[in-house]
């Protein structure tokens, strides 16, 4: 099987070596040139897959990168290194955690985890998780670590004592996390960075492990990832990366665009390709996302352009707020649907922040569109399958106090918190993991015999287990499992919902067989030896199944209707593309956020984001923004995004639900064009001007409908323009009458809403 390139594909596949950033935009066909160079290197240049280290950015494209390969070269490319940082890092440090100071068996902790390593690590020092949050902790830490800062070095620069207790935390953090013989996701990332470091002559041996490192979506990797793919590569330099700094939206989270834009001064004599035809969009929307992102200005520069021309104009709808969008996107996309033009599938609606999704959730539902909502709580994060699991990370490592403290008590066991305090407090002067305190627990002082007893029932359960199941593949050791600690019956007993618990751990057994079924096929320690020195040798099933269970993101996942109309935020929308797409939620403060107008290069970012979310469109593009909109539990007026003001007026139709509100009468987007000032701030919108014959007339008796207060009476009417008033008696005798300001109301006639 051969794929099709253009020229510049093509080179970019054919490169000889040495370092090369192809500079690939939206659509232009990044993954297929990835995908064909990797086949190129191991069918052309006899490169064994073991050689070959390929970072992707979610584990759902590195499943399906690995899949065209495998399709490009007729076999499957056994011993390939192709996955997230997180995963091929966590590969890596399996073979070398003994160095370290960790066990091979080591555990993966997820924000959950961390969060609750954090409280207890608080407690212990006497400081009071109340005033010092753990997520507040956690975030400090986490961004301190993806800045390679050491924890004297957050001390120094701590300017508040929220970060001089988080300074304080993250120097006893690694200690603690050893202890446990566990992980963090940022240790993942740093802590092969250590063993470099504190061993050179583990850093020779994976420089000469592998012969090309290539890299995607690389205007998203942070300091610890590009220190990394430097390492691996500076040795033979055959590093190649690909990446858009136009579609760099990660740097809330450590990502750094300036490694793109410095790639070619930190590797001098490097080729540059710049892939700028697009196979996706029509040209309509290229022109929409070009005239957006024009705006930036630190960039390597590229305009999009397709050999189709034309398309459907861009549709920018004004809403009342958002329930009425929500609405007018639901009977927009249910009338298409309807027509045959497209099915609920191929059609997504996406938007800045993931509470906007409610009103969405609730016209869909109104309307009987079935959709998909993604970057809700994922499958593995779901109470029963985190107590079940914790079940096994303890079998394959006996040390992990998170996983000890979840399930101490589930099922219930009669341990309160009380007694569960006094065992931590043993467990830390003895230095020991609170399973090995459970096995001791007649030694702990003030427990009452009931509670001792329970303590080492929990204790030799889990030894019965790790005894019976640490061999065994993570289906039987999982369905093993939950018959002897009786969770199945803990669960029935919840009533339906436990029902449906019980199904979601009956799916997780399910896809834990699926999975060993594919592991036991690709056998991915193939070709790695690593693992014939004798360093940490090969993980068990049971390690390998937690490892990628842990490093699942929302992204990965789900939830609702495989068949209906996605939603997600546009960030979860990176590298995906849907026939037909809407981009919610476009005001000021919303989209952009309020407050990227105060971080360097925030706006910038914002930007770059909304570019994004554009070029997800491959037929036709929904822009759509609300007047009002109910933000931080109160009305609020709301302004159009600025970066409307740069869409090509020949691209677009416009639409509205309110025509009282004429956009051609404001300064608005057409006033940008022209070179007018921008626009004003809410408070001094041109009321009068904009009053006309369309305005809202209320009359007394009339009914109406409020978001909030629900259905009432209009009683009285007063006012006009920005004044305009009513007076409504709601059904509700609680809430009364009030009186409320027609602009910021969002009030609907009852027939109008029914």
């Amino acid at each position: 099987m051969t794929l099709a390139l253009n020229p510049q594909q093509d080179a970019a596949v054919r490169h000889p070596g040495g370092p090369l950033l192809v500079l690939a935009g939206a659509g232009s066909g990044k993954t297929r040139v990835l995908t064909a160079r990797i086949a190129h290197l191991i069918r052309e240049r006899g490169v064994a897959p073991s050689r070959i280290f390929a970072v992707t950015f979610t584990n759902k494209a590195a499943g399906e990168m690995r899949a065209r390969v495998a399709a490009l070269l007729g076999a499957d490319p056994r011993g390939l290194w192709i996955g997230t940082f997180h995963a091929l890092s966590a590969r890596l440090l399996r073979r070398e955690a003994t160095l370290l100071g960790f066990g091979p068996n080591f555990t993966i902790y997820d924000q959950d985890d961390s969060e609750s390593f954090i409280k207890r690590l608080l407690e212990q020092r006497g400081h009071s998780p109340k005033a010092n949050p753990p997520r507040a902790i956690h975030a400090i830490i986490s961004g301190a670590k993806n800045r390679m800062l050491l924890p004297e070095e957050l001390g120094a620069s701590a300017d508040s004592p929220l970060e001089r207790v988080a300074a304080e935390i993250y120097a006893g953090l690694g200690p603690a996390l050893r202890q446990a013989n566990a992980m963090d996701f940022d240790d993942l990332l740093l802590l092969p960075l250590t063993l470099f470091a504190e061993h050179p002559e583990r850093l020779v041996y994976w420089q000469r492990r592998f012969d090309h490192v290539l890299v995607d979506e690389f205007q998203d990797t942070n300091a610890a990832q590009y220190r990394l793919v430097k390492l691996l590569a500076s040795e033979h330099r055959n590093l190649c990366v690909v990446g858009d700094d136009d579609q760099a939206i990660y740097g809330w989270r450590g990502a750094d665009v300036r490694h793109m834009l410095s790639f070619q001064q930190d590797f001098p004599g490097a080729t540059l390709i710049k892939l700028e035809q697009n196979y996706r969009s029509t040209q309509v929307i290229l022109d929409a996302a070009n005239g957006v992102i024009a705006e930036n200005a630190r960039r390597l520069g590229k305009t999009l352009f397709t050999v189709t021309q034309g398309g459907e104009p861009v549709t920018l709808l004004t809403a009342a707020d958002e329930r009425d969008e929500a609405e007018w996107l639901a009977g927009e996309l249910g009338r298409r649907a309807a027509d045959g033009d497209v099915a609920y599938e191929g059609m997504a609606v996406l938007y800045r922040t993931n509470a906007q999704s409610r009103p969405l959730e609730e016209a869909f539902r109104f309307r009987g569109i079935p959709y998909r909502l993604v970057g809700a709580l994922s499958f593995y994060e779901r109470r029963e399958v985190k107590d079940v699991l914790a079940y096994l990370r303890l079998i394959a490592n006996p040390a992990d106090d998170e996983a000890f403290a979840r399930i101490v008590n589930v099922p219930r066991r009669g341990i309160g918190d009380a007694s569960f305090t006094q065992l931590v407090r043993a467990a830390t002067q003895w230095g020991k993991p609170l399973l090995d305190a459970a096995r001791a627990a007649e030694r702990i002082p003030d427990l009452r015999p009931n509670v001792r007893a329970a303590f080492a029932g929990v204790a030799g359960l889990i030894d019965e287990l790790r005894a019976r199941l640490a061999a065994a593949d993570p289906a039987t050791a999982l369905e093993q499992t939950v018959a002897a600690a009786g969770y199945a019956q803990y669960l029935a007993d919840e009533g339906a919902e436990g029902v449906e618990r019980i199904e979601n751990v009956q799916e997780l057994i399910a896809g834990a067989a699926g999975w060993a079924e594919t592991a036991e096929e690709e056998d991915d320690e193939a070709g790695d030896e690593a693992g014939a020195e004798g360093r940490g040798g090969g993980a068990s099933l049971i390690e390998r199944y937690l490892t990628q269970a842990a490093l699942v993101t929302s992204a990965d996942q789900g939830t609702g209707d495989a068949t209906g109309v996605t939603l997600m935020t546009v960030h979860m929308a990176k590298g995906l593309e849907w026939p037909v797409v809407a981009l919610a939620g476009l005001e000021d403060g919303l989209f952009p956020l309020a407050r990227s107008a105060g971080e360097p290069g925030g706006l910038e970012e914002e930007r770059r984001l909304c570019y994004v979310g554009l070029t997800r469109a491959r037929e036709k593009l929904y822009l759509s923004w609300a007047r009002t909109r109910y933000r931080t539990g109160r009305l609020e007026l709301s302004e159009p995004s600025r970066f409307l003001e740069a869409l090509p007026a020949g691209a677009l139709e416009e639409r509205s639900t309110t025509p009282l509100w004429d956009r051609s009468a404001r300064a608005g987007r057409g006033g940008a064009r022209s070179g007018r000032p921008p626009r004003a701030a809410p408070a001094e919108l041109d009321w009068e001007v904009e009053a006309s014959q369309d305005a809202p007339h209320y009359a007394a008796g009339e009914r109406v409908r409020h978001r909030k207060f629900g259905g009432g009476v209009v009683r009285a009417v007063s006012g006009s323009g920005r004044e305009l008033k009513v007076t409504v008696e709601f059904d509700d005798q609680e809430i009364g009458t009030k009186q409320l300001l027609v602009a910021y109301a969002g009030l609907e006639r009852e027939w109008e809403s029914a």
